[in-house]
């Protein structure tokens, strides 16, 4: 059994992330190899709210220069959770 904490690893607040609160979607980075139902069982354990559904994410390793520096951007695992009616997160409030 995996740590509600080591699956969701951070919320992820980007334009278009906050967007998507306004449709009750908050997207998360969780750690590789989690399955929906982990993460829909870490969220709901760690904000003590209800879940309708989750789309996960494979973001691939992308490379990155900085002068003549190369070297790749860490792949990501983002997941999509939504909220039932009538239910938020703080943490995205701004």
């Amino acid at each position: 059994m995996k740590n509600a904490y080591d699956v969701v690893k951070r919320p992820l607040i980007t334009e278009k992330s906050t967007k998507l609160v306004e449709e009750r979607k908050y997207t998360f980075e969780v750690m590789q190899g989690v399955n929906k139902i982990e993460v829909k069982n870490a969220v709901e354990e760690l904000f003590k709210v209800k879940v309708t559904a989750v789309n996960i994410i494979n973001v691939r390793k992308k490379e990155r220069k900085v002068g003549k520096y190369e070297g790749l951007r860490p792949a990501v695992r983002k997941a999509i959770v939504t909220l039932a009616e009538g239910q938020k997160l703080d943490v995205f409030e701004v």
